[in-house]
């Protein structure tokens, strides 16, 4: 049976480096599928492969009921497509970088969601948060404050991946996650 992974983790804990390692190592298997996310942010190289929409597009999208799940987050607005319940329906696992906020409402939507939290210590999210560039240093401070929540994330089955070390070894993990569910 299908199953949605729905992947979360503080900013600078490398979701999306992780999840392109994963579709990269996958090939195109037609039994998962990676969904884009639907952003009210401009296009941004190096960061993630998202469709970037204006706040405008965004609610216009909203109200015809094109997103399966949308939540508000860092004065932004994140949506998934409703393309992911025709791709679980097909029988495909799909796999969607979510939100922390919004994790209750997704497991009530999708009693089959499995929680991956992908983490790093504190001083490795600080390096990669300075590294991105995207944010000044108060709001990487409010970004780190933010992180310590996710300690206290509680799931049924949540899955952690440390992904402080090499990209290959967080990435490998959820590869291997990915195909026990698709071979087992």
């Amino acid at each position: 049976m299908a199953e949605l992974f729905y992947v979360i983790g503080p900013s600078g804990a490398g979701k999306d480096a992780v999840l392109s390692y994963a579709r990269g190592r996958l090939g195109g298997d037609t039994a998962v599928a990676f969904a884009h996310r639907y952003i009210t942010r401009p296009p941004d190289h190096g960061s993630e492969n998202h469709v970037a929409l204006s706040g405008q597009e965004f609610a216009c999208r909203l109200g015809k009921g094109l997103f399966a799940m949308h939540w508000r987050s860092h004065g932004l607005h994140y949506g998934i497509g409703v393309e992911i319940d025709q791709w679980l329906t097909q029988g495909m696992d799909v796999v969607v970088n979510g939100s922390r906020g919004y994790l209750d409402e997704a497991r009530l939507k999708y009693p089959r969601l499995r929680a991956l939290l992908i983490t790093a210590p504190l001083a490795v999210l600080c390096e990669r948060l300075g590294q991105r560039g995207r944010e000044n240093s108060t709001e990487i401070k409010k970004r780190l404050e933010r992180a310590g929540k996710f300690c206290q994330i509680s799931h049924p089955g949540l899955i952690t991946l440390d992904n402080s070390g090499p990209l290959h070894e967080a990435g490998e993990g959820f590869v291997r996650l990915l195909k026990e569910k698709v071979c087992g």
